[in-house]
């Protein structure tokens, strides 16, 4: 049986990016030693977050974008074996953009 999970309000599931396992200099790194990445892919975002005012704010990120947290932020979560990190959009330090993207905007 396959799980889903569907975050709730401001709340945004992450897939994050795996660690290259040899250095630059040809070393095997343990995933034990390694350091966790701070970056990864958004797989699902909740609805938004309740305003005072009783109307929710749109979240700036969707499925499918790659995306930059801070170090200790979130909790992680497994299903169907797969690690995942779970963090409100806050949370949330950027979202990276092609190189294309970029230059078209500083135009």
């Amino acid at each position: 049986m396959s799980e889903k999970l569907r975050p709730l309000a401001d709340n945004v599931l992450i897939k994050r990016f795996k660690n290259d396992s040899i250095t630059s200099g040809g070393i095997h790194v343990p995933e034990v030693a390694q350091a966790k990445t701070q970056t990864g892919l958004v797989v699902a975002v909740g609805e938004g977050k309740l305003r005072n005012d009783g109307s929710l704010s749109v979240p700036k990120v969707a499925a499918g974008d790659v995306v930059v947290f801070g170090k200790y932020s979130g909790t992680d979560v497994e299903l169907d074996g797969e690690e995942f990190l779970m963090l409100k959009e806050g949370d949330l330090l950027g979202i990276v953009e092609k190189d294309s993207d970029v230059r078209q905007a500083q135009v």
